[in-house]
């Protein structure tokens, strides 16, 4: 059987073993970099799908799209971390917020699906894991 060794630079190794320490304070700030490019197109997509292609004049308060935001990052059951960008509850009228951004994201039986979740996501895509790139590489400068 064949064998490869490679190794990497003694500087980066380094960086890495010291990011273990700091690794529940540094991958907050790298997920919140991504999530801080994602909302403004999810917020722009949702002002658009809001009262378009309607039968009645839009009856929208704008509490939607003020509800949406960054939760804090995380740690998941798995031991992953990460950030969701979600709608906060409950509504002033009792209503739920995700309820009514889910009949706007895939409709229902007498109204048109309006996406703005699925367009953003992959309109930030490739933008979101660079920005989030970057911010890894500047703090691992900073160790």
């Amino acid at each position: 059987m064949a064998e490869l060794n490679a190794r990497l630079p003694e500087e980066f190794l380094l960086k890495i073993s010291r990011l273990g320490e700091k690794t529940d304070e540094i991958v907050p700030r790298v997920l919140k970099a991504g999530a801080d490019v994602v909302l403004p197109k999810i917020k722009s997509n949702l002002q658009e799908a809001i009262g378009k292609d309607t039968k009645q004049e839009s009856r929208s308060t704008g509490e939607l799209i003020s509800a949406l935001g960054i939760s804090p990052a995380k740690i998941d059951k798995n031991g992953n971390h990460d950030v969701k960008i979600g709608f906060a509850e409950p509504r002033a009228d009792g209503n739920s917020n995700a309820k009514i951004a889910n009949v706007l994201e895939y409709g229902r039986s007498d109204q048109i699906a309006r996406p703005f979740l699925a367009p953003a996501k992959s309109a930030t895509r490739r933008n979101c894991i660079e920005t989030m790139k970057s911010a890894l590489e500047g703090e691992l400068e900073n160790i």
